[in-house]
């Protein structure tokens, strides 16, 4: 009988799961003992590695001083002025504002929200539609179900937000042709850097600077989904600064805190910054219960702080190279085809179903995970060693020449 825990993207029957109990680094255990690699650093995320003490202390530190207050006003906490001013300092937007909240999903709602907002305050009522990308996945939430370009992810859910539209990813001249076919009434556009759980795409050089051009032109906002890409993952603290593109609004989320505790926001670029306090009696009517958590904002200022001490950034660079090493060797055996990357951030075409594949590597102790129809992606923490590297694409080998 399936347990009382409705698990997330799951099939409601299933009954068998791998239950982890502990990790350490770049390693995990399950419930029986069993060592893995975790390639995948949980799901994007778990930059600073698993089992950090100076983590448990921070945040029981926190529990210990102040768990929770809420930030509506009049209130607010010295954590969470003090991780605001943090995250602006180390984006594009260094006199930017964060808004905070508990997940990526909820920052992208949010960031919609925004763009919708900004455009009404600054005379544009009828700047109404967001355009995401195919292949886009922009969380699970109401807004970002609608505009993520995941057909399987939109169906079922009924009528979603109007004004979402869709445009081949990497197609310019389509792009150009939804601006022209609503000429005027773009508020935004969404993408993430580089896509993640629609099989590790990368952009095509140039197309980001294509973006920020037609949104300029037509007077509609960049909004970046950086909730896998931010906090160090192409070695840089944000994609947008790998890429050199500046946008609008950046979403954030999962390494802020290496997901030792839920927590996400926007960061807003002048653009958006300026509607909102042109008129500083106007009140900004969105929030959550948890924006501006002190634990969470207690957890994410020690992550920032590990990720800078021991140069966690700089080193994706690092693993980049001895990712493409595995993935250059297994490619010249004819074991894989059509790798695509960035940082520390690559998946392979494996030539089968990815869930077969990913079951017979946690036998031999490695996670990977599975992106339909054939591949496989990795990510895993920047803690990561060169040895661990080496026993997820030995298994990788071992699996795939068993075929």
């Amino acid at each position: 009988m399936p347990s009382a825990f409705l698990h997330s993207f799951t099939a409601t029957g299933e009954e068998r799961f791998l239950s982890i109990v502990a990790g350490k680094g770049a390693v995990i255990w399950d419930d029986t003992g069993k060592d893995y690699v975790d390639g995948i650093a949980s799901l994007w995320h778990v930059n600073i590695g698993h089992g950090r003490e100076e983590m448990a202390e921070a945040i029981a530190a926190q529990v210990r001083t102040l768990a929770v207050y809420t930030t509506f006003h009049p209130y607010t906490n010295p954590w969470a002025e003090e991780i605001a001013a943090r995250i602006a300092s180390l984006s594009p937007f260094p006199e930017g504002r964060v808004f905070l909240c508990t997940s990526g999903s909820e920052a992208i709602d949010t960031a919609i929200k925004f763009a919708h907002l900004a455009q009404r305050l600054s005379g544009h009522p009828e700047r109404d539609i967001v355009i995401g990308r195919e292949r886009g996945y922009h969380g699970s939430n109401y807004g970002g179900t609608s505009v993520q370009g995941i057909p399987a992810n939109r169906d079922g859910w009924g009528p979603l937000l109007p004004g979402a539209l869709y445009v081949a990813a990497d197609d310019e001249a389509a792009m150009k042709q939804v601006f022209a076919d609503h000429a005027g009434r773009i508020a935004a556009v969404i993408t993430e850097p580089v896509q993640g759980a629609g099989g590790v795409w990368p952009p095509p050089p140039g197309y980001l600077e294509f973006l920020r051009g037609l949104c300029d032109a037509h007077g509609a906002y960049l909004i970046l989904d950086e909730v896998i890409t931010g906090f160090g993952r192409l070695g840089r603290w944000f994609g947008s600064q790998f890429y050199g593109v500046t946008p609008d609004l950046i979403t954030f989320a999962k390494g802020v805190t290496s997901g030792y505790v839920p927590f996400g926001g926007v960061i807003l670029g002048p653009a958006v910054q300026g509607p909102l306090e042109a008129d500083p009696r106007f009140v900004l009517r969105t929030g959550y219960t948890y924006s501006g958590h002190p634990v969470a904002a207690a957890a994410a200022l020690k992550a920032i702080e590990i990720q800078e001490r021991e140069g966690l950034v700089e080193r994706a660079v690092e693993i980049k190279g001895w990712l493409q090493a595995g993935i250059d060797g297994l490619l010249a055996d004819g074991l894989i085809t059509d790798p695509r990357g960035e940082g520390a951030i690559w998946g392979i075409s494996v030539g089968e179903d990815p869930v077969a594949v990913r079951n017979r590597l946690l036998g031999e102790g490695v996670i990977l995970r599975p992106i339909a129809p054939n591949r496989l992606a990795m990510c895993p923490p920047l803690v990561i060693t060169e040895e661990q590297v080496g026993r997820i694409f030995t298994a990788l080998r071992r699996v795939l020449a068993a075929r």
